[in-house]
């Protein structure tokens, strides 16, 4: 008998150290948009204002968002995201259009910006 509580213990720890991965953000089911189409990348007062438009597959993709990988100080790496529908939500099969901006506080000399999606990369200049 003194088995089962010392394996209940075990086992609450591995599902609430689950229930606290799922609810951190950076464990989202968040994943690559299917492609960009163009980015388009501003600077104005030290802020580098990057807009993104792509697509992806289905409809029902929410909360589009621009991450950022890797700053250089001369190159700007950014992932173009976006969550995908539940699996059980009924949506359009087709490509849907989506954006997304993104502001980067300026360290060093920023150049460009290298943004990423599931299908094609684009990097972009940064415009004065």
């Amino acid at each position: 008998m003194a088995i089962v509580p010392a394996m209940k213990f075990p086992v609450r720890l591995m599902l609430a150290a689950c229930a606290l991965a799922c609810a951190t953000p950076a464990f989202a089911a968040d994943k690559r948009v299917y492609k960009i189409d163009s980015v388009i990348a501003t600077l104005k007062r030290g802020v580098i204002l990057v807009q993104a438009s792509g697509a992806v597959p289905t409809g029902g993709w929410t909360r589009p968002h621009l991450h950022v990988l890797h700053n250089d100080g001369h190159t700007v790496t950014m992932e173009f995201l976006a969550t995908p529908p539940p699996p059980n939500m009924t949506v359009i099969e087709a490509i849907v259009p989506i954006t997304a901006t993104a502001q980067i506080r300026l360290r060093g000399r920023i150049a460009s910006v290298h943004t990423i999606a599931e299908a094609n990369e684009i990097t972009a200049q940064v415009l004065h």
